[in-house]
């Protein structure tokens, strides 16, 4: 799941919105059918004037006194004062972890297990209040957020605590050791989630956490403090850093710290990884992706239909593993096209606190300008853009649903990452040109596959260079299933027994 963690302060200059390109063929809704609004209080998460760093079980100040506004992205209404963590702040956190190493690794599992069931009981507890936050802080709809997010953040705390006493049988040594100050820097697309991927499993290994979360959405990591504080967690044991890029990159560079996890854009794994080089700290990067969605000929076509809106659409197309790149038979391509087209005609564009909505808001200006860039350069280079024909909102960062057609592999829009809600279609004849034109991507992060054959399905997994590969479904996740990439899409796994690994001194 990718961000953008260079961003400087939030932008409060005000986005043009996109105006979709007309439909070329597809019909519209149902004449007279429409959804009546069914908005979530706004009122079930209350949101202070202004927030401070979590250090040492505190709420502290920014020690150079800075702070920077977070936003709605749907509305670009102001939620709260975030305070701006300096290098001086990112210090501080790091001795504050250090200082609780010794007490929390000297746990027996069982009693770190307890944490962490607690902290995913009252996550349960709060999952409204937490959804409704992650909605307005982010501009995903809720249902989203209700139904996908907080769910996955409860089980993956729970999963973990089931690990907790459990090191010497995870196949990584009789007794394995937890590496000390874990720093982790997670992304905004998905808040949260990427929170829990990253500190049940440090936690589960008594390792002490530094997190920096996304300058954009930092306020579901400070909720997240005052759980730690509800569930007793010793002062120390998660630190929470806000700040941009520069807090990162002194978190990243801190002496202190014996491991970094970074997931984000690929450039910035880059200048990570050449920071680490030569100073022992452990790493793992989960980066960005250009996952192909493969069609063939006898697939059901309608269940691909949605796994294909599902893999591109959801959260806007703000995902790492998106199936971006949509793969289809040459002799099933119009079929699939004019009952795709059709489909993306119902989606509901609009408020992402109306239980209705499917597509959001973009989560901000920077992120909406770089969509806009790489679509307008995909009409550019020839291919034909389709965009769904509706109003969106005059306020706020907002996207149609677009996908392009006639589109080449040298195209840009088929190599870079979007990171949007734009799909490219390819086409193919035989499953050796599926695999050579899935595998044509500097990156390795995920693949579909649509077909009835099992034989093809297990021929194709075994020649597709991607870290994730889904069967007739798309955008599936389990805490107990490992998830990573290849190339440029980074190394090391999250999830499952092997996100364990990253988190234990083996040797």
């Amino acid at each position: 799941m990718t961000e953008q963690p260079t961003a400087t302060t939030t932008p409060t200059t005000t986005a043009t919105p996109i105006t979709p390109a007309g439909p070329r063929s597809a019909p519209g809704p149902l004449p007279g059918f429409a959804y009546a609004p069914a908005p979530e209080s706004r009122d079930l998460a209350e949101i202070a004037p202004s927030y401070g760093l979590y250090i040492g079980g505190e709420f502290r100040e920014a020690h150079n006194g800075k702070s920077f506004t977070t936003l709605d992205p749907s509305s670009e209404e102001p939620l709260s004062e975030v305070a701006y963590g300096g290098a001086e702040d990112v210090d501080a956190a790091v001795r504050a972890a250090r200082d609780a190493f010794p007490a929390w690794a000297g746990l027996p599992g069982a009693e770190r297990a307890k944490y962490l069931f607690r902290i995913a009981r009252i996550i349960q507890e709060r999952s409204r209040e937490l959804a409704v936050l992650e909605t307005r802080d982010n501009g995903k709809p809720i249902r989203e957020s209700r139904d996908t997010d907080l769910p996955l953040v409860a089980a993956h705390f729970f999963y973990y605590a089931g690990w907790a006493d459990k090191l010497a049988h995870a196949g990584f040594g009789t007794d394995p050791k937890p590496l000390g100050v874990a720093g982790q820097v997670i992304p905004w697309n998905f808040p949260l989630l990427m929170l829990a991927w990253k500190v049940a499993p440090a936690l589960a290994c008594g390792n002490t956490v530094v997190l920096k979360p996304a300058e954009t959405t930092p306020l579901s990591a400070l909720f997240f403090a005052d759980i730690c504080r509800q569930a007793g967690l010793p002062a120390g044991v998660v630190n929470i850093v806000t700040g941009d890029g520069t807090t990162g990159a002194h978190l990243v560079a801190h002496p202190g710290v014996d491991k970094i996890a970074f997931t984000g854009s690929t450039a910035v794994g880059k200048e990570i990884a050449r920071t680490v080089a030569g100073t022992g700290k452990r790493l793992t990067l989960e980066l960005g992706g250009k996952g192909a969605n493969i069609v063939f000929d006898d697939a059901p076509l309608d269940q691909a239909v949605e796994g294909i809106v599902g893999g591109i659409f959801f959260n806007q197309g703000q995902v790492c593993c998106a199936g971006s790149r949509l793969l289809v038979q040459e002799s099933v391509q119009e079929e699939l096209l004019a009952a795709l087209k059709r489909r993306l005609t119902t989606l509901r564009v609009g408020d992402p606190l109306d239980k209705n909505t499917d597509i959001g808001a973009i989560n901000s200006a920077e992120q909406l300008a770089r969509i806009a860039s790489l679509t307008e350069a995909g009409e550019a280079e020839g291919a034909e853009r389709w965009s769904v024909p509706c109003e969106l909102p005059s306020d706020g960062y907002w996207f149609a649903p677009t996908l392009f057609t006639g589109v080449s592999q040298a195209h840009r829009i088929a190599q870079e990452e979007i990171f949007g809600p734009v799909l490219s279609v390819l086409t193919f004849r035989t499953p050796e040109e599926a695999v050579a034109k899935a595998n044509n991507t500097p990156y390795g992060l995920s693949a579909g596959i649509w077909t009835e054959k099992g034989s093809r399905i297990l021929w194709m997994a075994d020649r597709l260079r991607a870290g994730v590969v889904w069967a007739n479904t798309f955008n599936r996740f389990d805490p107990a299933s490992p998830f990573g990439g290849y190339q440029e899409s980074g190394f090391g796994r999250e999830g499952g027994r092997h996100g364990l690994e990253a988190y234990l001194d083996v040797r």
